[in-house]
């Protein structure tokens, strides 16, 4: 049974390490925090392992996974190399979304395998993501012998294992950020504009709802392109004119002209090239 070592008594750390005990796999050895209390609570909901505070006190582990925020997988990864506990092979891995193996580059240099695994998922309640977590893609890179073993992991957690490109990472979060939170910001965009037409709030949902929930069934099942309606695939330019006068806010204004300059790109050769130029003057 391999073993498995955890530092930070965060939600993903506590879930990733819970599911690893249950998988029958994996020996959760140690659970790392600076904090007795939430250690203790942490060790609970994983149902396994010993209570860390010092570093000195960590036995050897085949896994290591440093689950602590982004601006701290540096520092701490440079304490785990100063401790010389990690030993050379083992695999010490995080799991920021942005980060790249890279900024566990003092335990490389003394022979353990780096990498990191992003699992698309959200643990803003650690019971809930170890009920929902199967299924869930995990995004791998970093060393090859590391990845190789994570992707066992990831799959005896129950996860979709998947490498990225080399030097990928922040187009992927980036990729993440726009699919999710920028979704959040254009529901927004859009209430403020539909509340600005006298819509009434209780039909503000529904409306753009439906229409968002089909836009984006369509998109994932056709294609962006082929998904693509509206007035600038049709190169309807009036339209977009009176668009532009309607919104009445610089803000707003600068955000539809945006994202009205990526609509022509996709639209590409739909659009003859006389409307293109007349809707990007428009746009620019």
């Amino acid at each position: 049974m391999r073993t498995l070592t955890v530092m930070g008594a965060g939600r993903l750390g506590c879930s990733l390490a819970r599911l690893a005990h249950l998988s029958g796999h994996y020996q959760v050895l140690d659970v790392v925090g600076r904090r007795p209390e939430p250690l203790r609570r942490a060790r609970e909901f994983i149902g396994a392992g010993r209570e860390a505070t010092d570093l000195g006190q960590l036995r050897a582990a085949d896994f290591y996974l440093l689950s602590v925020p982004d601006g701290e997988i540096a520092s701490c990864a440079n304490d785990l190399a100063a401790a010389g506990v990690a030993p050379a092979g083992c695999v010490v891995f995080h799991a920021s979304g942005v980060g790249e193996a890279a900024l566990l580059a003092p335990l490389a240099e003394r022979g353990v395998l780096t990498a990191s695994l992003h699992p698309a998922f959200s643990f803003a309640d650690p019971a809930r993501a170890v009920a929902d977590f199967a299924g869930t893609l995990c995004a791998l890179e970093g060393d090859e012998d590391a990845c190789t073993r994570l992707e066992a992991l990831a799959l005896a957690l129950g996860g979709r294992p998947f490498r990225l490109a080399p030097g990928g990472k922040a187009a992927y979060h980036a990729g993440l950020s726009v699919a999710s939170n920028f979704l959040v910001a254009l529901t927004a965009m859009a209430q403020r504009l539909t509340a600005r037409a006298g819509v009434p709030d209780e039909l503000a949902q529904p409306l753009l709802g439906g229409l968002m929930r089909q836009t984006l069934e369509n998109a994932l099942a056709l294609g962006p392109r082929d998904a693509l309606t509206g007035p600038i695939a049709r190169g309807d330019v009036g339209t977009v004119e009176r668009h532009l006068a309607a919104l009445g806010d610089a803000e707003l204004a600068a955000a539809y002209r945006a994202l009205g300059r990526q609509t022509v790109a996709l639209a590409g050769d739909r659009l003859p090239d006389a409307v293109r130029l007349r809707l990007l003057a428009l746009l620019y």
